[in-house]
C-alpha cells in the first residue's frame, strides 16, 4: 500500500508545486524518490514517475539510496570488554555495500528509463531516516516519494518503517 500525501495528490492533478501557498508558478519541480531493495519503493518511483513527473514536463528527479556506515572498529563484548574488527573485515563490508547500493540504484534508473524520465542518482551514507531528510533539504526538493511495505500496526510497531 502506497502513502499519497494531499501536496503530492495536489501535483499529480496538474497544479504547480507551491501553488495556493505564494510559490511561483513554472517554478521547476525537484522529485526526490528514496529507494531501497524493496519492490514497494520501486512502485513509489514508478507511481511518481506516471502521475506527479510526467505531468510536470520539466521536472527533475533524483533517485536517492542510503548505505549504513560500515566503519565500526570496535564492538562491546559482555565480559570481555572491547572487540576489535580487522580492516579487511570492515573493508569487505564497505564492498558488499557498495555492491547493493549499486544494484539498487541501477534497478531504480531501469524504472526510469522504462518510463522515458531522466533522472540521476545520489548514494548516501547513514541513517535512512536523517540521510533522507538531509538529502531532501540539501537538494531543495519540491517532493519526496517513499514506498510503503504495507505494514499492520503491530507489525510496524515491531519492525519500523522510514517512511
Amino acid at each position: 500500500m502506497e502513502e499519497v500525501s494531499a501536496e503530492a495528490a495536489a501535483m499529480a492533478s496538474g497544479m504547480a508545486p507551491g501553488a495556493g501557498a505564494g510559490g511561483a508558478e513554472g517554478a521547476t519541480m525537484k522529485v526526490v524518490a528514496a529507494v531501497d531493495a524493496s519492490e514497494e519503493s520501486l512502485h513509489a518511483l514508478s507511481w511518481a514517475l506516471d502521475n506527479v513527473v510526467r505531468p510536470h514536463p520539466g521536472a527533475s528527479v533524483v533517485v536517492v539510496h542510503v548505505q549504513h556506515h560500515a566503519d565500526h572498529f570496535a564492538y562491546p563484548v559482555a565480559g570481555h570488554g572491547l572487540q576489535y574488527v580487522p580492516p579487511t573485515a570492515v573493508d569487505s563490508v564497505r564492498k558488499t555495500h557498495e555492491e547493493n547500493s549499486r544494484r539498487v540504484v541501477s534497478a531504480a534508473l531501469d524504472v526510469c528509463r522504462q518510463k522515458q524520465a531522466s533522472a540521476t542518482a545520489a548514494v548516501v551514507e547513514g541513517d535512512a531516516k536523517e540521510a533522507i531528510c538531509r538529502a531532501v533539504e540539501d537538494m531543495h526538493a519540491d517532493l519526496l516519494v517513499l514506498g510503503s511495505r504495507g505494514l499492520g500496526m503491530i507489525k510496524r510497531a515491531l519492525l519500523g518503517s522510514v517512511s
